[in-house]
């Protein structure tokens, strides 16, 4: 059943669907020339970039080089990077990062007595680089440990200085608006827009716009124990599905090996950057077990630690393993590590004296909507930036901190993609603006549900199977029990969708079904282990001189 009510039409050049790094950036190098509207589906602030950690990738420094950028990222994607997709990130890393600071993003800056004899312009010398697992080099520019916190916080201020963008915030966007949507018959499908649910109103509004931006982030949601904000439920992924776009390798979801494990804070992080400055993963009797597992020990790709730690946990019988950082000195852990430290100790655990109890937990898509080099999807104006978008950056496993920068770079190339596209001679829609109508969400023929329970029950159901059928370790017939399960709440959900008033966690649980059939079905087409996708039925990696990616078409 198609709804179409909405008393309130909204209309912009471009909408951005999402207000993480990836969707401001879009629109502050947008805003000197178009309108822009952005959906948030919480507080502008609220997403997985403000609670990013680590810090952003780069090349800054005379001793680090592109070509070493390019090599790391490439090895850890485990044969599956798009090699000119990596090229082009890793050669503008460096003035997004400089972008970064001239928006007045404050990075830590290095100790002065440590200040290497650089040329000027190289941002190096003067800020504190860090280094993660899989990195060759210390690349890593961050703010503390609060690199997202600040990159955001940042953003947000511009874009609300900034009188040609316009902010929704408590908005769930619902579905894209098409030629084919619309029932227009013989013209080219593309985007017109989207229908989105005011929360607070409760009533469905339309955006109109010739461009729409999906910068929805991932959909590490779908698993039970993740690092994820609440927001993060593939509606992205899910809509442009919908709509007909195609999608590539959701089976490589990346698990973050250490998340805390504690009853009040199971979703917070605890990050990479630790083991970059020396922390020791630890057993419950104070053993190191990494070096068993990788010649890297801690410093291992995600895939190879979270792999070990779900290992040692099942072996052992344990419900955590510990990351240890306690034989530093305090005073080195407390300024490296403030809001870590901080939270922790809030919680009863002083990382100067003891080990942090961890355990893996979902953590990012490698997956996303297929896009070409401008970051177009396969219909026309609609463009995928940050965690939504396969590039073909990650592979089967991204590298430590190469997602915000991910989120710089493309959210520029979307941005220029779009100007050079309004620049065409005699550039206009297939079908004129002026023709379109977009018609009003219709709810007349569904009621107010008096049956919530079933969305919670469901939830809860989709996400522990995921979990158990679909996570770290997978089989065959876990997939297949995981599928025939999926296809029930699938239709469960429909009914529901079809008789009654949509709400946010409906319309989360309708997206996220939608994006764990996915993860579903790409995991059951690659018939080996690669990267984040290990299978017990095919447990070495086919030897391939071009490994192919797992591409899903709802035509095919």
């Amino acid at each position: 059943m198609t709804k179409k009510q909405a008393s309130t039409q909204q209309v912009s050049d471009v909408l951005i669907i999402g207000s993480g790094a990836a969707g401001l950036t879009c629109a502050l190098h947008l805003a000197d020339h178009f309108n822009i509207n952005i959906i948030s589906k919480g507080q502008l602030s609220e997403g997985a970039t403000f609670y990013a950690q680590g810090g952003i990738a780069a090349v800054l420094d005379n001793e680090d080089s592109i070509e070493a950028h390019v090599a790391d990222t490439v090895k850890a994607g485990a044969g599956l990077c798009h090699k000119d997709a990596v090229q082009y990130t890793v050669e503008n890393s460096k003035q997004s990062i400089q972008w970064l600071i001239d928006r007045g993003v404050e990075f830590s800056k290095q100790d002065p007595a440590l200040q290497k004899d650089q040329q000027s312009n190289d941002i190096g010398k003067d800020y504190h680089l860090t280094r993660e697992g899989g990195h060759s080099h210390r690349r890593i520019i961050h703010a503390a440990d609060a690199t997202g916190k600040e990159v955001q916080t940042t953003l947000c201020q511009s874009v609300k200085n900034n009188n040609k963008i316009k902010t929704f915030e408590n908005y769930n966007a619902v579905d894209l608006i098409t030629t084919h949507s619309l029932g227009v018959i013989g013209e080219v499908n593309q985007i017109h827009g989207a229908y989105a649910l005011n929360r607070q109103s409760g009533k469905v509004e339309s955006f109109q716009a010739k461009y729409v931006v999906l910068a929805t982030g991932g959909a590490s949601k779908v698993y039970l124990y993740t690092s994820n904000p609440d927001v993060s439920s593939g509606d992205g992924i899910a809509m442009a599905w919908r709509a007909g776009c195609r999608v590539a390798n959701l089976e490589f979801n990346q698990f973050h090996p250490t998340c805390l494990f504690h009853g009040k804070a199971n979703s917070f992080l605890i990050s990479e950057a630790l083991r970059g400055e020396g922390a020791f993963l630890k057993l419950p009797n104070g053993e190191r077990f990494m070096q068993h597992f990788d010649e890297r020990a801690e410093l291992a790709p995600r895939d190879i630690v979270a792999r070990a730690i779900d290992h040692e946990i099942k072996r052992l019988g344990v419900d955590c393993l510990y990351l240890d950082i306690s034989h530093k000195e305090p005073e080195f852990i407390t300024s490296h590590f403030p809001t870590i430290y901080q939270r922790l100790l809030e919680l009863g655990i002083d990382i100067t004296k003891e080990a942090i109890p961890i355990v893996p937990a979902a953590h990012y898509t490698c997956g996303g909507v297929v896009v070409d080099k401008n970051s177009v999807t396969d219909l026309p104006n609609l463009y995928a930036i940050g965690e939504v978008s396969f590039t073909g950056l990650h592979g089967a496993n991204r590298m430590a901190s190469n997602s915000l920068l991910e989120c710089l770079v493309f959210a520029k190339n979307a941005a220029e993609s779009i100007l050079a596209e309004e620049a065409k001679p005699n550039h206009s829609s297939t079908l004129s603006k002026d023709d379109l109508s977009i018609p009003k969400w219709d709810e007349s023929q569904v009621s107010d549900s008096d049956e919530a329970v079933v969305i919670s029950h469901n939830w809860h159901e989709l996400r522990h199977l995921m979990w158990n059928y679909v996570g770290i370790v997978r089989t065959t017939k876990r997939l297949e029990r995981a599928k025939r399960r999926i296809q029930l709440l699938k239709q469960e959900v429909k009914d529901y969708y079809s008789h009654f008033k949509i709400s946010s966690d409906l319309l989360e649980l309708r997206n996220l079904i939608t994006v764990a059939e996915l993860i579903i079905e790409c995991a059951m087409r690659r018939k080996e282990s690669r990267g984040l996708h290990y299978t017990l039925d095919y447990p070495e990696t086919t030897e391939k001189e071009n490994p192919s990616d797992t591409i899903l078409s709802r035509f095919n």
